[in-house]
């Protein structure tokens, strides 16, 4: 049991600062989930463009954001994370209400890679900025709370989104996604600055941060499943008899945001290693259930096992990075560590769609599966483990 005077010295976590960058990420991804369905719709009834050209506008956004991740992690450690936060959310902002003014694919393409460059800074700055405001022994909670925000802003999103674009169209969702990011920078002006290195003042970094690369490998070889998830389980549900996915991604939802905030301290309380193990380990055997057991029930049963593992795969390995980069460097750390959560859903869809193509889903899951594994092998081969705190 813990005592009252532990709890009385227990490092602070949650202060004003901590709760308005936090608030401020949700302000930012209600932006990014307003804008998730609605960008394809009006690619497709109000430009009349086909997959090519949906493919191309949400594409875009993803690839501008993945390539300036570390470039703009390394400008937060020169400059500062509240630049990131409240510059790249303005650059949003604006991008955004330029929507408005694109009567062509080609313009909304353009201006989909200056919404991915302020998705760069805004990600990078308010991340980092939440890892400097937390006690070494309480990085992985204060990951969660951090996820717990993006996850909210992008499932409250979209139904605002779609239920505006069908009511008034698409120029009254472009205004109230700006409005949102604006209001996500106007949060961000009381985030802290953080540690600032001048430059020059150090050797010229590498473009990834090496303390960064390694998690990261297994971060994206752990995800890499989620993107079969979200790309072939709506098809899958109707083979195996469901009328529908919506519960079903309702209920990955609602466990991981329920995981997340019930098991906040769970990152740190079992450290990196036992942590994001029993992560993969769930993660493949969620899919390895989904893939073997082809019934609703079994999509359902491989769907909560596959939700836990999920659940504490970012905040472990994220709070591993934290540990691991020196201070003045962490916008550079979570820039490259970000990269590959980008590249594990880029490559992911593509990489299992050929394997649906040559198998089918079930085929996709199971080699999901697999690579969790590689993950699981790769991280208990050259992942050192942190200590727990007080253990």
């Amino acid at each position: 049991m813990t005592s009252p005077t532990a709890l009385s010295r227990r490092p602070r976590l949650v202060t004003t600062s901590f709760v308005l960058v936090t608030l401020s990420t949700f302000a930012y991804f209600l932006t990014l989930g307003v804008l998730l369905p609605v960008v394809p719709l009006y690619v497709e009834e109000d430009l009349g463009g086909g997959a090519i050209a949906v493919g191309l506008a949400v594409g875009a956004f993803a690839a501008s954001a993945a390539l300036c991740r570390p470039a703009v992690g390394r400008l937060g450690d020169e400059r500062g994370r509240r630049l990131l936060i409240v510059g790249g959310a303005l650059v949003v902002a604006v991008s955004v209400a330029g929507y408005a003014a694109a009567s062509t694919v080609v313009v909304l393409v353009l201006l989909r890679l200056v919404s991915g460059i302020g998705e760069a800074g805004m990600f990078v700055g308010a991340a980092t900025s939440i890892q400097d405001m937390a006690p070494d022994d309480r990085r992985g909670e204060a990951a969660s709370y951090f996820s717990l925000a993006l996850y909210g802003g992008l499932a409250l999103g979209p139904p605002i989104g779609e239920a505006l674009f069908r009511r008034y169209g698409a120029d009254t969702v472009w205004l109230v996604a700006a409005g949102a990011a604006l209001v996500s920078a106007l949060l961000g002006v009381r985030a802290p600055v953080g540690r600032i290195v001048p430059r020059g003042s150090r050797e010229r970094r590498a473009f990834l941060h090496p303390d960064a690369v390694l998690p990261g490998v297994v971060l994206f070889l752990g995800l890499l499943g989620f993107a079969g998830f979200g790309a072939f389980v709506p098809g899958y549900a109707k083979d195996v008899g469901l009328s529908g996915t919506g519960p079903l991604f309702s209920l990955y939802a609602g466990l991981i945001l329920a995981i997340r905030l019930a098991g906040a301290r769970l990152p740190d309380q079992l450290g990196t290693r036992r942590a994001t193990t029993l992560s993969l380990v769930t993660i493949a055997g969620g899919l390895c259930v989904m893939g073997v057991w082809a019934t609703p029930l079994g999509l359902y049963a491989g769907t909560v096992v596959f939700s836990l593992g999920m659940a504490l795969l970012f905040p472990a390995m994220f709070s591993a990075v934290m540990h691991a980069a020196p201070e003045e460097e962490r916008s550079h750390a979570v820039g490259t560590f970000s990269l590959f959560f980008d590249l594990s859903q880029g490559l992911g869809a593509v990489v299992l769609g050929v394997v649906v193509a040559l198998s089918s889903e079930r085929g996709a899951f199971l080699v999901g599966a697999l690579v969790a594994v590689a993950g699981l092998v790769l991280l208990r081969q050259r992942v050192a483990p942190r200590p727990v705190p007080g253990g």
